[in-house]
C-alpha cells in the first residue's frame, strides 16, 4: 500500500533520540511501587485532559470521584463520557493496535451510551467545525472502511520508529474521521496504545493533559497538515508534546529566569496587561517575546479562550505543568 505522506526531518530524528533517552532514564529510575502510584493519578489526568479537549467541563476531582464510583454534580452526558473513557483506558492492554475489530471494540466501549451506534463506522458524510467555521471535510463515508484498512496495514508493516508511526496514525485517523463522534479521543487513545506497546512506560504518561494545555498548537498543527497534504508538522508537534510529558513524569521542567518570574506573578486568571504590570515591565514586545510566548510554547500557562488567541477578553492561567515548575503552589 501507499505510505501516508510525511517527511522525516532532522528535528524528528533529534526528538526521537531525546525521547528514547528520556524513556530509558525513567524506566531505570522509577521503581515498580512508584509506577503503580503514578498509573492511577496520571490515568485520571489523561482522561480529564482528553475529554476537556472535547468540551467536557468535569474537573480532576470530579473525574476522580466518578472513577471511585461516587456521584458528582454534572450533566449526565459528561459523567457518561468519563465512565466510557475510564473503561476504555482500563481495557487498553487487551487491544492490538493493528486490528480493526479491536479499534471498533474500543470505540464501542469509549462511546457507550453517547452515540446511537458505537463501534460502527459512520454512514454519512462528516466534517470538523470549530465555532462557525468548517475546518475539515472528511472523506466520503463509502471510503472510510478502505482507508482505515489501509492505515492499519501500514501500521502493521511500517519500518518507521514507533514514535513516528504513532503520530502518523493519530493524524491520519483524524483526517479520515471514521466515526460519527469520538474521533479525537479515539485518535489520542490509539496513539497511547501504539506507544505503550513499544514501551509500557507510556501507559503512565498523560500526553492528553499536555495536548489540552496546548490546544491552539494542536489544532493549528492539524490544520497546517490538512493544508499542505502531509503530517510532518503534526509529527513534530506531537513529539515535542511527548517529550514534555516525559519531562513532567521525571520532575519539574526547566524554565528561563524570565518565565520563572512570570509563573511566580500569575495567580488565578490574569490578562496580559495585569501580568505585565505585575512584573513591572513597560515594553510590551519584550514581555511577549521573553516571557509570555515561551511560557505558552512550553505548556506552562494556557489561554482561557484558546480558540480566540487575540480576544480582548483573553486571560492566562497556570497549567499543571506550570504549577510544578513554580514549585507546586
Amino acid at each position: 500500500m501507499t505510505s501516508p505522506p510525511f517527511t522525516i526531518t532532522n528535528t524528528m530524528v533529534q526528538q526521537v533520540a531525546t525521547i528514547s533517552e528520556q524513556v530509558g532514564r525513567l524506566d531505570a529510575s522509577l521503581p515498580a511501587a512508584a509506577q503503580v502510584l503514578l498509573r492511577r493519578g496520571n490515568r485520571i489526568r489523561t482522561i480529564q485532559g482528553s475529554l476537556a479537549i472535547e468540551g467536557n467541563t468535569l474537573s480532576l476531582e470530579q473525574v476522580t470521584a466518578v472513577m471511585d464510583g461516587k456521584r458528582v454534580l454534572g450533566s449526565a452526558r459528561e459523567v457518561q463520557e468519563v465512565r466510557g473513557a475510564i473503561a476504555a483506558y482500563e481495557a487498553l492492554g487487551d487491544w492490538d493496535p493493528i486490528k480493526r475489530d479491536d479499534l471498533l471494540a474500543a470505540h464501542r466501549v469509549l462511546m457507550a451510551g453517547l452515540v446511537e451506534r458505537p463501534g460502527a463506522f459512520r454512514s454519512g458524510n462528516s466534517g470538523i467545525q470549530r465555532g462557525s467555521e468548517l475546518v475539515h471535510v472528511a472523506p466520503p463515508a463509502a471510503n472510510v472502511r478502505g482507508l482505515i484498512n489501509d492505515l492499519l496495514t501500514w501500521l502493521a508493516t511500517t519500518e518507521e520508529h514507533p514514535l513516528i508511526a504513532a503520530c502518523v496514525f493519530h493524524y491520519e485517523f483524524e483526517f479520515i474521521h471514521p466515526f460519527v463522534d469520538g474521533n479525537g479521543r479515539m485518535g489520542r487513545l490509539w496513539q497511547t496504545l501504539i506507544l505503550s506497546r513499544w514501551q509500557p512506560l507510556f501507559a503512565l504518561v498523560p500526553v492528553e493533559s499536555l495536548i489540552r494545555d496546548q490546544q491552539v498548537g494542536y489544532y493549528g498543527a492539524l490544520n497546517t497538515c490538512d493544508a499542505v497534504g502531509n503530517s510532518t508538522a503534526f509529527i513534530e508537534f506531537m513529539l515535542e508534546i511527548i517529550s514534555n510529558a516525559l519531562s513532567d513524569l521525571g520532575g519539574s521542567p526547566q524554565v528561563s529566569p524570565q518565565v520563572k518570574r512570570l509563573l511566580a506573578a500569575l495567580h488565578g486568571s490574569m490578562d496580559r496587561a495585569a501580568l505585565q504590570a505585575g512584573l513591572g515591565l513597560t515594553d510590551r514586545k519584550s514581555f511577549r517575546q521573553r516571557y509570555l510566548q515561551p511560557a505558552l510554547a512550553a505548556g506552562l500557562i494556557a489561554m482561557t479562550i484558546p480558540d480566540k488567541p487575540n480576544s480582548r477578553l483573553q486571560q492566562y492561567q497556570l497549567t499543571a505543568r506550570g504549577r510544578r515548575a513554580r514549585g507546586g503552589s
